[in-house]
């Protein structure tokens, strides 16, 4: 019988929910969406080793072979794992059962199960980033979720004139207003996590140009005002800022729904079980017509 580690405490992550936030318990009666940030240090190498060999599918194998160095496999091993476990607890489903495909341009996504799994699980859609020893998952029911971790220190100066240079305009001037060094820093990767997010949730990655949609940020939290894409004007979308150790920088990105539950659930370390979710309300939409939110 294998000894599941006790979890570690969470830490208590500082929300940035951005000006108007809404209520922390929505009345649409949906579903909530949910994160899990698991440090590499949050399952010991060899239970990610051992659950590995039993989770992950023969692809998701021969990729973990592949890596040169062993802390690049511990971390697809560990980032891997922390999928299955966490859509399993969400689909109702073992870990070993759950088909995990892959869209043209590298998208993974769940393959609906027979009748939707026990939970719903059709309606799942997940996004896993990682960096800085992190890896972040997020997950949403009936819609599309983006995530992005970035850690301050992972960067150089060049580093952050390369992204600052992807921005558009207006994001330059509001970074370049900032002091040279941690607070321009964190102000360029504030930005550049909040467009990952963006363009992971359409499912479009690095294929759009990061200049082509503009943030308008408050210079201590949130999303103030959203200027999409020329493709994406009808849609408001919700955008989440969070910090949940020192320096390390999270962003999510999710459609707004007017039959969502406007409220986060964020977990810490690696999801035995649902226990010690803490709750932060989501803001209100930006970008878009309000009128154009779906039914």
């Amino acid at each position: 019988m294998t000894t599941r580690p006790a979890p570690p405490a969470t830490p208590a992550p500082t929300p940035i929910p951005g000006p108007g936030a809404a209520p922390a318990s929505g009345a649409g009666g949906g579903e909530p969406v949910k994160l899990w940030l698991c440090p590499n240090d949050g399952l010991p190498p060899e239970v990610a080793g051992l659950l590995a060999t039993h989770w992950l599918d023969a692809q998701e194998q021969k990729t973990a072979s592949r890596f040169l160095f062993e802390r690049d496999r511990r971390q697809y091993l560990l980032a891997h794992t922390l999928v299955r476990r966490a859509l399993a607890l969400e689909a109702g489903l073992a870990e070993a059962e759950l088909v995990i495909w892959r869209s043209a341009r590298g998208r993974p996504f769940l393959r609906p199960a027979a009748a939707g799994g026990p939970r719903g699980g059709s309606q799942l859609d997940f996004n896993l980033s990682h960096a800085g020893g992190y890896s972040l998952l997020g997950i949403v029911r009936r819609h599309r979720i983006g995530v992005d971790v970035e850690r301050l220190e992972d960067r150089d100066e060049r580093a952050i004139t390369t992204i600052v240079r992807t921005f558009a305009a207006p994001e330059r001037e509001w970074v370049a207003r900032a002091a040279a060094g941690p607070a321009r820093d964190r102000r360029a990767l504030r930005v550049w996590t909040l467009k990952e997010a963006y363009s992971k949730a359409r499912g479009l990655g690095l294929g759009l140009p990061f200049d082509a949609f503009a943030f308008t940020l408050d210079d201590e939290r949130g999303v103030r005002a959203f200027t999409p894409p020329a493709d994406d004007t009808a849609r408001p979308w919700r955008f989440v800022e969070l910090e949940p150790v020192p320096d390390v920088l999270v962003a999510v990105a999710v459609p707004a729904d007017e039959a969502q539950d406007p409220v986060l659930h964020l977990g810490y370390g690696f999801p035995w079980s649902r226990a010690a979710l803490r709750s932060f309300p989501l803001p209100q939409p930006v970008g878009g017509h309000p009128s154009a939110l779906p039914a």
